[in-house]
């Protein structure tokens, strides 16, 4: 079978049976905490395999001088990212930042191999001296991919997106994590204060009717038909002024 052209993704994106087929498996195995089977090179990543690959796809294909994730939880998405440059080579860093980084998280994440690669920021990714932190790491001319994956409410996302993609050029990408939330029941999240109206998808359509750099990659989004991050993949197209 020949591989599939990007009309037979789209396709398939689109396909109504197949979506709900996604969509149920996202949020029937959400229940028993699907995202934290998973582990790179040792440390739990909180991801589904196929945005574990997207990433590493995407760092390899970008090859940023940064990599910005906010969210740290126990680290994995951070030494992910890392091992990406490392084996790429040159001096790529990841700046990752997280309002409160649990002491044995922090450790860990400290004594891991990749750890020279890793600069960790503990506080809120919308504070204005954290964003002032994380944009000393990235004089202009630095190519930068951002990753948002912290508090997922409409309010702090839309934020994170203001303050972070400015550090983000023409072919690299911004990616906007659990976007999904919109397209899984309310009653999914009980204790949270997010849900359906007020989401990281949410949030991301406010910025793109404010903001023309970027475009939603469906190709990525067809590639991989289960992810949390649905219309979350943002290709950059325009240079910041």
């Amino acid at each position: 079978m020949a591989p599939p052209t990007d009309t037979d993704l789209l396709k398939a994106l689109e396909d109504p049976a197949l979506r709900k087929l996604a969509m149920d498996f996202l949020r029937d195995s959400a229940k028993y905490g699907y995202t934290y089977n998973f582990k790179w090179l040792g440390r739990p990543v909180i991801q589904t395999p196929q945005d574990i690959v997207a990433i590493q796809e995407l760092v390899w294909e970008v090859k940023p001088d940064l990599v910005v994730e906010t969210g740290i939880a126990h680290g994995g998405s951070l030494i992910l990212s890392a091992s990406i440059l490392e084996l790429i080579g040159g001096e790529g860093r990841v700046v990752g930042v997280d309002i409160d980084i649990h002491e044995p998280n922090r450790k860990a994440i400290e004594a891991h191999r990749m750890a020279p690669r890793i600069h960790m920021i503990e506080g809120s990714s919308t504070d204005p001296e954290v964003v002032a932190q994380v944009r000393a790491f990235a004089p202009p001319g630095t190519r930068t991919l951002v990753i948002l994956d912290s508090n997922h409410t409409h309010e702090h996302v839309l934020a994170e997106l203001r303050a972070y993609a400015p550090l983000v050029g023409a072919g690299s990408y911004l990616l906007v994590m659990d976007s999904t939330i919109e397209d899984m029941p309310q009653d999914l999240y009980p204790d949270r204060p997010w849900g359906k109206g007020n989401n990281p998808k949410t949030a991301l359509f406010a910025f793109l009717e404010e903001c023309d750099r970027f475009e939603i990659a469906r190709d990525i989004e067809a590639r991989l038909l289960i992810t949390v991050a649905s219309d979350g993949y943002l290709r950059c197209v325009k240079d910041p002024q």
